[in-house]
């Protein structure tokens, strides 16, 4: 059993909800994010979705371009991130990562090479939001010889028919982006992400996890009820933006927010 199936496993057993975090690798410098990520598991993060910083980063609002362009500032490379799960594995070797950016640094790296890389280095699961599953046939069998889980996202216009043939094609998760438009923009309107999420549900068996719109408490509990996982992205990245000159309190500012999220949404598993 992977990581990310083991965990998800373990949360349904004990009746709680996935709490996915994601920040930027590199972001602001490189020698914060291997730090940041132990910090947000110890205030209750389950799941790490590490951004591979890229200059086009088209699904993406303001708050993550600008991430990247930190991080690209820093000479932060597809290597570089890749070191860096390598980095934290010495220490945990239990939460699940998933590195979440485009398929070109795949690409000039190589998909052979990048797959045995990244499992190597203990990656997870990847996400590469401009793959769709159709055109993704020599780089998912690439990390499938290496134990890497293919993550596809849903959308709002996802018909049940795609819906079938995206989650045939994923392992560990199925992400669902709760919204239309890029990362960090509009609120989330919870009804719909109901319905959405009771046919999703009627074609696969994998867990599915909501981002997109959930920046507080109360927006991570309204999806906890829901769905099997609460991503929260580019309110964490804020914060790290807001304290990008002191990059040795961006631990313990970010994990402030993740744990006042682990709290909301264990209040509202036991709620429910």
């Amino acid at each position: 059993m992977s990581r990310i199936a083991e965990c998800f496993s373990r949360l349904k057993q004990g009746k709680r909800k996935a709490l996915v975090v994601f920040v930027t690798a590199g972001d602001p410098t490189r020698l914060v994010t291997v730090p940041l990520m132990h910090a947000m598991v110890a205030a209750g993060a389950d799941i790490i979705e590490l951004g591979v910083p890229f200059s086009d980063p088209e699904a993406e609002g303001p708050v993550i371009q600008a991430a990247c362009e930190r991080a690209l500032a820093d000479a932060t490379s597809l290597s570089d991130v890749i070191a860096m799960v390598a980095d934290f594995r010495k220490e945990d070797g239990r939460t699940p990562v998933i590195l979440m950016g485009y398929l070109n640094p795949i690409e000039v790296m190589g998909y052979a090479k990048f797959s045995e890389a990244a499992g190597t280095a203990g990656v997870d699961g990847i996400i590469t939001v401009n793959l769709p599953p159709e055109e993704a046939d020599s780089l998912s069998g690439a990390l499938r010889g290496s134990g890497v889980d293919c993550v596809y996202l849903l959308a709002p216009t996802t018909t049940l028919k795609r819906a079938r043939k995206i989650c045939a094609a994923s392992s560990g998760f199925v992400y669902y982006v709760s919204l239309k438009g890029v990362t960090g923009a509009a609120t989330l309107d919870v009804e719909s992400v109901a319905r959405k999420l009771e046919s999703f549900y009627s074609v696969s068996d994998l867990p599915i996890a909501v981002g997109f719109g959930i920046k507080d408490g109360p927006s991570a509990a309204a999806v906890a009820r829901l769905a099997d996982g609460v991503v929260v992205g580019s309110s964490l990245v804020e914060i790290v933006a807001g304290h990008r000159d002191q990059p040795d309190i961006i631990p313990d500012k970010v994990s402030r927010l993740v744990k006042s999220m682990r709290v909301a949404i264990d209040a509202a598993g036991q709620s429910t």
